[in-house]
């Protein structure tokens, strides 16, 4: 493996395990270095990461975030995006009541079961198969639900509860745009690993 190889590699492995951008670049930044040294002292990078990069990245994880830190992150991040969907359905009826059924809830739990997966096997979805897991897997699991469950509301949402999704993983959000706009100091190794 290359090292812009290993670099990519980690970062996947770090950013699928919920670690913060902040994070993810200062440790991209320190595993390059190591990298760098270890050639020029003429050792492979075999030698710095092991046999095992996956094994590797899991570990440093690990001992950078420890997972219930990880997981409150995740969740905190999921209720945001949960909340962002919810505002986008409030305007898009005009509404500041969303009525909510199975076939609703079918939708997108199929969506986001079908992304987790996908990522964790292949990486990201990109837009164009994001649209595509919609239409092929999400509106015909919302139909058959709707086949079966029929059209009655499940609950009724405010526009507040939307608000209230988003609190907990506004703080986190900020952290990673501020994150991403915050130069890296020297060379970024991530440009050289080609993403």
């Amino acid at each position: 493996m290359t090292n812009a190889q290993i670099l990519a590699a980690c970062r996947s492995n770090w950013e699928y395990r919920g670690i913060d951008d902040a994070s993810v670049r200062e440790m991209l930044d320190e595993l390059a270095a190591h990298l760098a040294d270890a050639e020029a002292a003429g050792r492979t990078a075999q030698d710095v990461v092991g046999r095992d990069v996956r094994g590797f990245a899991a570990s440093w994880a690990r001992a950078r975030a420890p997972l219930p830190r990880r997981a409150l992150r995740t969740a905190a991040l999921a209720c945001f995006v949960l909340g962002w969907l919810l505002l986008f359905s409030y305007a898009a009826r005009w509404s500041t009541q969303l009525t909510v059924t199975a076939d609703h809830v079918a939708f997108w739990v199929v969506i986001a079961t079908v992304t987790v997966v996908w990522e964790m096997r292949r990486g990201s979805l990109g837009l164009g198969r994001s649209w595509a897991v919609a239409l092929l897997v999400g509106l015909p699991a919302a139909a058959l639900t709707r086949w079966l469950a029929g059209d009655a509301v499940l609950v009724t949402l405010p526009l507040w509860a939307a608000l209230v999704l988003l609190l907990p993983g506004l703080p986190y959000a900020v952290a990673d745009v501020r994150a991403r706009r915050r130069p890296v100091a020297g060379s970024d190794p991530v440009s050289a690993s080609g993403r």
